[in-house]
């Protein structure tokens, strides 16, 4: 069953004040998120209240590894920001676009760092790619969606789902133009047909511009 079926709410998805407006996330806990950076899911005493995933029996599950992954990654990425960088809508292919068309850093090096990411050969390597990745983030105040990221990162620890997940990441990366990106910042999910689309797409490396990219939705409950 889903975690959506329960109706959980994970952390990064709990600032949001009932008018719809961020609210200022806690630096003491975005620091105790910090911690976990590099260990195991489960091991690290003070962040055992953020998860939502935790087992009674003790059990490190896959769940449980994707969110100390993604709760470790928010907390960087957050941190001392009042901007939201949990925006609903934008996946990680969307984000990794914008920072390469931001002109901060050398088109050349974006790909190659997130190319690393995408074909990391274990969950511990791309998590360690992920952190530079959403370092590099961070500095432009780009937002990247959590629950996603949470859920691909859930998918990917299923060997037979782990080409899908590159597919759909690369497939928002290496879209053909700007004008390709919906107005909700793009879904980076397969497509329904089991990734035929991504097959039909040409693998157009971006016009090289120095255009302001960053994207962002407005919030959206999820």
């Amino acid at each position: 069953m889903a975690d959506s079926d329960f109706k959980v709410r994970h952390y990064w998805e709990r600032h949001v004040g009932d008018d719809g407006k961020p609210t200022q996330v806690p630096g003491s806990d975005l620091a105790a998120l910090r911690r976990g950076a590099g260990r195991d899911a489960g091991d690290v005493p003070e962040m055992w209240r953020y998860y939502t995933t935790l087992q009674q029996d003790g059990r490190r599950s896959w769940r449980l590894a994707a969110e100390h992954a993604a709760l470790t990654l928010y907390a960087v990425h957050q941190q001392s920001k009042v901007k939201p960088m949990h925006v609903s809508g934008i996946g990680l292919g969307t984000a990794m676009r914008a920072l390469r068309l931001n002109g901060k850093f050398s088109q050349d090096a974006v790909d190659r760092r997130f190319a690393a990411a995408a074909t990391a050969t274990s969950f511990d390597e791309i998590c360690l790619h992920l952190r530079g990745l959403v370092t590099q983030l961070r500095t432009i105040d780009q937002p990247l969606d959590y629950t996603r990221l949470y859920h691909d990162l859930v998918r990917w620890q299923r060997p037979e789902e782990i080409a899908s997940v590159r597919r759909a990441w690369g497939s928002r990366y290496f879209a053909a133009s700007t004008n390709d990106e919906p107005k909700s910042g793009g879904s980076d999910r397969p497509a329904a047909n089991g990734g035929a689309d991504d097959n039909r797409r040409t693998r157009t490396i971006p016009h090289q511009t120095k255009e302001s990219a960053t994207i962002n939705v407005s919030q959206e409950s999820v």
